[in-house]
């Protein structure tokens, strides 16, 4: 009997003996399982910060550089990168997280992050890893994966859009970890549909493929979905001025002495009379030392995008070329960083509009999205307010220069509507300027003679080290074999 008593006690210490060693082999900074919430503030971190910094600004002729030949600014950029495929990471773990516990508006969210991701990565390369991408913790294990045709990842990002906003409809959801809206389904249906139009007007070239439907998907949207109704709805990041929460520009190193506007930028808002001005640049040493007011347009000047660095560097050193404003790298928090918001989709709508997708008056929408940029900086250029109200906006909008219904022709509407979405991009959209300059030429973009503006970028030596049988088929059946380079034109702009 004691044998026995001891053996039970003997077999129950071993027994919890394995246990304890179990829980010891956990380890509490390695967690194998988490709610999709806590995934989800990063997530949205890095998605809504992901505007390209200074980059864009100089490829669209709205930054100088004096010291350096800038790359994009002479348009002699090579290689992009699959950075974006990181992040897709976290999105994948986010909706394998929300799948384990059956949350659906985790899922949603997942679908418009990942359709964010792959509409920028296609537009930078082309062809790209989309249906076999991201599978390296399959069950199936890890195989380098193929490149999905441009258009059909353009087909996979609207279907996955549609999801999502058809997903946000079901009842009882709740969205935890929200840094963006805070949990409101509503105004994130509202931020996926916007963002459909924008993708939708990206394709504007193949309105006639009938596999996108491109006219009834725009039209139908607008009249049955959610859309942004003002500026408060607009999907944006807040910035804070605490360690790690602060804009992003804020002490960049980037804003030093080489660093200069773009005569393109300043001109463009000087022959409009437009008061933005005064919020993105800083007036040149020589009108500031002669006492020019703030609001005197004369007292702003850009360089010559298309001259050599060392031209305009002389120009600099005279005090004739402006800055970019302090606020940029001084201000902490400054303004938000929006990805997609109501001004730009006005936009969208009155240029479809202009082009016959849906009846409607382009010209209240063209107005909206006037205002509506007007309004986001007399909300958020700290002292800049008076000069961005909705009276300024208006008497700005009665100006020849900025009334819509004065254009001679759809092509002249269609500039004026691309002109003013152009304006408002100063340190916003990331690259969505540039993609709209090679969708309809507008504006345009001064460079130097014999110089073209690039289509894309070069894939990344990564992609020839791990990838290459794959990358190579891409590049031959997109543009003939060894022609990954810049200029050669892409599906969606042919």
């Amino acid at each position: 009997m004691k044998r026995i008593i001891y053996s039970l006690i003997t077999a129950t210490l071993l027994l919890t003996s394995c246990k304890d060693q179990d829980l010891m082999n956990i380890d509490p900074n390695n967690a194998r399982e988490t709610h999709p919430q806590f995934q989800l503030t990063k997530v949205e971190w890095n998605l809504f910060q992901n505007f390209g910094g200074t980059s864009p600004l100089y490829a669209t002729r709205m930054l100088v550089q004096t010291d350096g030949e800038s790359e994009g600014q002479y348009f002699k950029w090579g290689r992009g990168n699959f950075a974006a495929y990181s992040s897709l990471r976290d999105v994948t773990k986010m909706t394998e997280e929300a799948a384990r516990i059956n949350e659906n508006s985790y899922i949603a969210l997942a679908k418009f992050f990942r359709a964010y991701y792959f509409y920028n990565l296609t537009l930078t390369f082309g062809d790209i890893p989309y249906t076999q991408a991201l599978k390296g913790e399959s069950p199936e294990g890890y195989k380098a994966p193929g490149y999905d045709s441009q258009k059909s990842v353009f087909l996979g990002i609207l279907k996955e859009l549609e999801e999502a906003n058809t997903m946000l409809q079901s009842p009882n959801l709740k969205i935890e970890g929200d840094i963006i809206y805070k949990g409101d389904v509503i105004k994130w249906r509202k931020l996926i549909n916007a963002f459909r139009l924008k993708v939708l007007m990206t394709l504007s070239k193949k309105e006639a493929d009938t596999d996108f439907a491109i006219k009834q998907q725009f039209a139908n949207i607008v009249q049955n979905e959610l859309l942004f109704e003002n500026t408060s709805e607009d999907g944006q990041l807040v910035y804070l001025d605490r360690e790690g929460n602060r804009y992003p520009e804020f002490n960049s190193s980037s804003f030093g002495s080489g660093m200069y506007m773009s005569s393109t930028f300043v001109d463009a808002l000087k022959e409009r009379r437009d008061p933005r001005l005064f919020m993105f640049c800083s007036q040149t040493k020589i009108a500031k030392e002669a006492g020019m007011a703030i609001n005197d347009f004369s007292s702003y000047d850009g360089g010559d995008p298309a001259a050599p660095y060392a031209d305009i560097n002389l120009q600099a050193a005279k005090g004739m070329v402006s800055k970019v404003n302090d606020r940029f790298p001084g201000d902490p928090t400054n303004e938000p960083m929006v990805l997609m918001g109501y001004a730009e989709q006005e936009f969208i709508i009155a240029e479809a509009i202009v082009r016959n997708w849906l009846a409607g008056d382009e010209n209240a929408h063209y107005k909206n999205g006037v205002k509506a940029s007007f309004k986001f900086y007399e909300t958020y250029a700290k002292g800049y307010a008076a000069y961005v109200t909705q009276a300024k906006a208006e008497e700005y909008l009665n100006l020849p220069a900025n009334n819509l219904l004065l254009a001679a022709s759809r092509a002249g509407a269609i500039s004026q509507i691309i002109t003013q979405k152009y304006l408002r991009t100063f340190f916003q959209s990331g690259w969505s300027a540039f993609y709209d300059h090679l969708r309809t030429g507008f504006p345009e973009f001064r460079r130097q003679a014999g110089v073209n503006v690039p289509f894309r970028w070069i894939y990344p030596q990564s992609e020839y080290d791990n990838n290459r049988e794959n990358v190579a088929a891409a590049i031959e059946r997109q543009f003939g074999a060894g022609n990954d380079k810049i200029n050669q034109q892409v599906w969606w702009i042919k």
